[in-house]
């Protein structure tokens, strides 16, 4: 095993930067805006940001916590703490191998992105408008060399260790992503009509608010920060001691909800400015199916006003800036199981990421042929009334339903194997102000009561929709 010092972020800011990159994702470029205007717009954000601050934020608190008191990767976290029980053993299995599975779905996802970002930067924006391009680019040999460009980014980031790679990287591609994402806002509400959109986003329409959004609402802001994956518990092992548990997953919280919040306000008012008629209740639910076959026709409609090569510009900043969402998610999804083959097995990082290529690799390729490449991979299985490629199965398995799952084994865990008492003491290091506070009181009611049954229901439902096709709140 390797005896040489944990690395450790080089300041608090590298760490909030780096945890917040690892929850900005697709989901919070797309996914959110979508969810926003197909669920009552302003209501659907007060519902939203409270379960981020009174649900969400505890939990992030716990696995931030175990992280940072151990020292140690999601599976070392779980088995030093628990002194080695066998039944803690899984949750810690589970951590290692949510990450590492949705790692190869978010590689193809990745992958599509820098190849329109290519193909918009080389002018044919028209040809990416076109709905019949998407089912041709993601079958095409050209997926291939993209792959390659991704893993090498990715690679590169993640060799440079948590300081020189990960902080590095964050401390370049979140203020890189939020600015281009200020100067699209502020370009998109200049346009006719954007004004609609704004207030179509803003002003609450309660009366579509039913059980179905609230759920909507919860599960997307609990994916939306990373909770069940082990970032924030592998993040939270490189936290110094010195610096605030407590302050900091509230900046991470913040930072994370906030670009969510200005990714709706290009989003909608961009939607309704290029294309007046669209009816929110049609737009797809499907994240991917916004950026790849919608988004590029928005776009393109934007050359009446500006012209051809400006329009596409706008595409072009755009999809980069979703695809720098992307890499930092992707680079924080990889660095769970990088950790574990350092810790548990005393690879070196280097010996630990080539292991992982391969494993990731494989797998990538099988998920990428799986929309009509090989049949195999195509229509692989058979629920819920549909067929399902390895694509579906993963998305579905791995980032739909296990991620609450784990996020209620770490409430568990912290509450009733850790206990409070260790719990409380680990957040008090380096925030003095924490002990005996309301922020410590709630944290500690909510993570043993209301919490866990949430996080229980979510389970139990998504596992009744994607496998049975029969939610609890249809």
């Amino acid at each position: 095993m390797s005896s040489a010092p944990r690395e450790e972020f080089g300041s608090r800011l590298g760490f909030i930067l780096a945890a917040a990159g690892s929850a900005v994702g697709i989901g919070n470029m797309v996914g959110f805006p979508v969810a926003a205007a197909k669920n009552g717009g302003g209501a659907f954000l007060l519902i939203y940001t409270l379960f981020v601050f009174f649900i969400c934020l505890p939990v992030m608190l716990a696995e931030m916590s175990i992280g940072r008191h151990a020292k140690k990767d999601p599976l070392g976290a779980y088995r030093d703490i628990s002194g080695g029980e066998s039944k803690w053993k899984l949750a810690g299995w589970l951590a290692i191998l949510t990450p590492f599975m949705i790692a190869v779905f978010y590689t193809v996802i990745t992958v599509w992105l820098i190849g329109y970002l290519i193909q918009v930067a080389i002018g044919n924006l028209d040809v990416l408008a076109d709905p019949a391009t998407f089912g041709v680019f993601i079958n095409s040999g050209d997926i291939f060399a993209y792959m390659l460009v991704v893993a090498a980014i990715v690679f590169l980031i993640l060799q440079g260790g948590v300081r020189q790679g990960i902080e590095k990287a964050a401390k370049f591609l979140m203020p890189a992503l939020f600015f281009m994402l200020v100067a699209l806002v502020i370009f998109v509400l200049t346009l006719d009509n954007a004004m609609e959109g704004v207030k179509y986003y803003l002003i609450p329409d309660f009366s579509k608010i039913n059980a179905s959004v609230v759920s909507a609402a919860l599960s997307q802001a609990f994916f939306s920060l990373s909770l069940g994956m082990g970032i924030l518990i592998t993040y939270g092992s490189y936290l110094s001691r010195k610096n605030s548990v407590p302050g900091s997953a509230r900046l991470v919280a913040l930072t994370d909800t906030l670009v969510a919040f200005v990714a709706g306000l290009l989003l909608l008012p961009a939607v309704f400015s290029f294309n007046p008629d669209t009816n929110m209740a049609d737009l797809s639910d499907s994240s991917v199916g916004m950026i790849f076959t919608f988004l590029p026709k928005i776009f393109l409609a934007l050359q009446t006003s500006i012209g051809y090569g400006a329009a596409s510009f706008v595409a072009a900043v755009f999809f980069l800036l979703v695809f720098f969402a992307a890499i930092t998610s992707l680079v924080s999804i990889i660095e769970v199981p990088t950790a574990a083959l350092m810790d548990e097995k005393g690879l070196s990082r280097r010996k630990a990421l080539l292991v992982l290529g391969l494993g990731i690799g494989a797998l990538t390729l099988a998920a990428t042929t799986s929309f009509g490449m090989f049949s195999f991979f195509t229509e692989m299985t058979h629920y819920a009334g549909m067929n399902k490629s390895f694509f579906d199965v993963l998305v579905d398995v791995f980032y739909d339903t296990i991620l609450p799952l784990n996020g209620l084994l770490v409430c568990l865990f912290v509450i009733y194997r850790w206990k409070k008492a260790n719990f409380n003491n680990a957040l008090r290091e380096g925030d003095d102000g924490y002990k005996s506070s309301f922020y410590e009181k709630y944290v500690d009611f909510s993570l043993g009561t209301f919490i866990p049954i949430i996080l229980l229901v979510i389970f139990i439902n998504t596992v009744a929709i994607k496998f049975f096709d029969a939610g609890m709140f249809n």
